[in-house]
């Protein structure tokens, strides 16, 4: 057989699979390439149906122990307690036990997950918001904005976090912070520890879109852009932002459950959420006395609190595989 004959009958035998697949790639589109990246990773969807369940729970909570037949988290009911007024542990009536104060345990983990997704989830889309306008004017002007950016994010870096939350949550924590017009800007409750969340988070959220906005300015497109007469803002927003979108979302989920320990920690240390509204972090920590005669009062908050950072663990890592460019 000569060479000639033999490069055609290679080329008929690998033509049809290159062409099979460059189809099935060309006909597949972003959407659909991360949903089925995403969909193949079996953890990261049980990680996502658990959240999604948690989300619903915490929403329809009010709901949720009407059905169950339990009582509001903050009905005190003495008459739960033992002889010695000690708590009592699991019952029919109360499956995850009573606080010394006679509250429902299970009720007030329900009504619990509200404070940890609303200060988690919240606290990051305002750091998110703030660190990727701050990163964007910083990466993309670069001179004198770059630098001023620059300091005063190194300069908030520089401020121990939980030193930090444990001065604005006391000095915030009760009556509120930075009275603008008569109205506080900052509110006791959710809204310090949300504050507290944002102020700390943002800068590692400018850093990241800085450096790639750094990279992007130069690229092919914006240089397009900036030719057929785009304005500043347009570039921005419609050039460079829209290829930020996968990093943000693979950090903010990451940056989740770091915030729900971090309000944990801060209710364990009184400055965060203050009673009678429940929290994780609270609840663990009135426990912590008398956890040799109350297990129930600490095991069941904090198994929901670990649950809840290990699924959006588990759901950031399958996010950053199926949006990862490479992957197959």
């Amino acid at each position: 057989m000569s060479a000639n004959a033999q490069a055609v009958l290679e080329h008929e035998q690998v033509a049809p699979t290159i062409e099979v697949v460059e189809g099935e790639i060309a006909a597949l589109s972003p959407r659909q390439l991360f949903w089925r990246r995403f969909r193949a990773d079996r953890v990261a969807m049980v990680s996502a149906i658990f959240i999604v369940f948690l989300i619903v729970v915490a929403i329809f909570a009010p709901l949720v122990v009407s059905v169950l037949g339990l009582p509001g988290p903050n009905v005190q009911n003495t008459n739960l307690l033992d002889l010695f007024g000690s708590p009592t542990g699991p019952t029919s009536a109360n499956p995850m036990g009573v606080d010394q104060l006679g509250r429902d345990v299970m009720s007030r983990v329900i009504y619990g997950a509200r404070v940890s997704l609303i200060v988690g989830i919240g606290g990051t889309a305002i750091a998110a918001f703030v660190g990727t306008i701050m990163g964007l004017l910083a990466g993309y002007f670069r001179g004198w904005t770059d630098t001023a950016i620059s300091r005063f994010v190194d300069v908030m870096l520089g401020f121990p976090v939980l030193v930090l939350g444990l001065g604005i949550g006391g000095a915030c924590g009760v009556w509120g912070c930075a009275d603008v017009f008569g109205h506080k800007l900052i509110q006791p409750g959710l809204g310090t520890v949300i504050f507290i969340i944002a102020l700390s988070n943002f800068t590692y959220i400018t850093r990241i879109v800085r450096g790639q906005v750094l990279s992007l300015r130069e690229k092919e497109f914006v240089e397009a852009s900036r030719s057929l007469g785009a304005s500043n803002s347009r570039i921005l927003f419609r050039e460079i932002l829209p290829n930020l979108l996968a990093p943000l979302i693979v950090y903010s989920s990451l940056l989740i459950p770091v915030n729900i320990l971090f309000e944990a920690a801060l209710s364990f240390l009184g400055v965060g959420v203050q009673p009678p509204t429940a929290s994780w972090g609270q609840m663990i920590a009135q426990a912590t006395p008398i956890f040799n005669i109350a297990w129930w009062w600490m095991v069941f908050p904090g198994a929901a609190l670990l649950l809840t950072v290990l699924a959006f663990n588990l759901l950031g890592d399958g996010l950053q595989d199926a949006l990862n460019p490479k992957a197959d």
